[in-house]
């Protein structure tokens, strides 16, 4: 049984899933908030994983929002409606552990959160999408053999069909696409300056204080 908590502020979204979760055997919904200040505020803190929105109402930024759940010792799940494809590159780049749009099937919501609270990572095209048109300075620098994974599953392939036009198993195209996301990590952590250090306490500061 995984347990996890959902911070979206959609309260027909959070009705569904209260009620479709009522009878799963795999996951236990142990709260529901609209702010990362809920969650750390409440004993759903301690969720194995939680389903983020992308874009909350507070005005919170993704990648702080991703951080402070990291920091508290949850895996991150984001969801969203928004194609919004540079936050959701922040996103994983702060360290989110996947992303699905909201009109999933519910049965890939479930195979992504064990995906994710085994230490995985949910792919989905919309990510890949994502990566695929990202134009930032600091885009990672990728591999032929990663390039063309990528730009084959944003595209709308299945990760088998994606697989099996580079000739390479399915595992092998989950393991060039966690390179990707390795590398976007990387890139997303700079050596930060007394400035940086200063400037990234004042965000945090200023969206909530203390991490956990």
């Amino acid at each position: 049984m995984i347990d996890i908590a959902v911070v979206d502020d959609d309260r027909m979204l959070l009705d569904g899933l209260r009620a479709w979760l009522s009878g799963q055997q795999r996951l236990r919904l142990v709260g529901t908030v609209s702010t990362v200040d809920a969650l750390l505020a409440g004993p759903a803190r301690t969720a194995a994983v939680v389903l983020l929105d992308l874009v909350l109402g507070d005005g919170s930024r993704p990648e702080a929002n991703v951080r402070r759940v990291r920091a508290a010792g949850s895996k991150v799940l984001v969801i969203s409606t928004i194609a919004d494809h540079a936050r959701v590159v922040a996103a994983v780049a702060a360290g989110a552990d996947g992303y699905l749009t909201k009109d999933h099937a519910l049965d890939t919501l479930v195979e992504a959160v064990e995906t994710v609270a085994a230490g995985g990572t949910a792919h989905s095209p919309e990510l890949a999408f994502g990566w695929v048109k990202d134009t930032t300075p600091t885009r990672p620098h990728l591999a032929p053999r990663e390039r063309q994974v990528l730009r084959d599953y944003a595209s709308g392939l299945t990760l088998k069909a994606t697989a099996r036009r580079a000739g390479i198993t399915v595992n092998t195209a989950k393991y060039y696409l966690d390179q990707v996301k390795e590398k976007y990590r990387q890139a997303g952590r700079p050596a930060l300056t007394k400035i940086d250090l200063a400037r990234r306490l004042d965000e945090d500061d200023a969206y909530g204080g203390r991490l956990g």
